[in-house]
């Protein structure tokens, strides 16, 4: 009988594997562009699709920032993080690029998360144009620059990340 069932004339194909349980966790994902001033942030939606700025936080130093942006991580509820690497124009990492690893590693340790780095070429520069076209004056508001561009850091990765971000909601 090939392994269907017959009953009443009727064949009735052999039941398939039940269907596995899709378990969806929501998370949010931490976007940080470091400045030797402040730290811009930027927060993305639990689905982890949109980036939004989420204001700066004065540096005090590797250990006292690692240590701020820890409890940020808490109260927000933060599933991952990306930290933005400055490279130079023709792509080499410069001092500045060796100190945003250290911090991610830093970072990567002490929260016990992900965290990723993201080449941040022109972030700056692209989000003066953005305040700029919103009539926003971008020299008055450095740290406002900052958190967009940690935005356009963060919107960036989760664009070019999303099934990385999906494998990980399993972990």
């Amino acid at each position: 009988m090939g392994g269907g069932v017959e009953s009443s004339g009727w064949k009735t194909l052999p039941n398939p594997k039940p269907p596995t349980a899709t378990i969806l966790l929501l998370m949010r994902v931490l976007g940080l562009d470091l400045g030797r001033k402040r730290i811009g942030l930027a927060v993305s939606d639990l689905e982890a699709e949109i980036a939004f700025p989420a204001g700066t936080l004065k540096s005090a130093g590797r250990k006292a920032d690692v240590l701020a942006i820890c409890e940020f991580i808490a109260e927000r509820d933060i599933g991952s993080v990306v930290v933005g690497l400055p490279r130079h124009m023709d792509g080499r990492h410069g001092p500045e690029a060796a100190s945003a690893e250290k911090f991610a590693a830093a970072l990567r340790g002490a929260s016990g998360l992900a965290v990723d780095t993201l080449d941040e070429r022109w972030t700056s520069q692209e989000a003066e144009r953005a305040l700029l076209a919103q009539g926003h004056n971008s020299r008055r508001s450095r740290a406002h620059v900052d958190e967009v561009a940690a935005a356009i850091i963060l919107r960036t990765y989760l664009q070019l990340n999303r099934e990385k971000l999906r494998s990980r909601e399993g972990e």
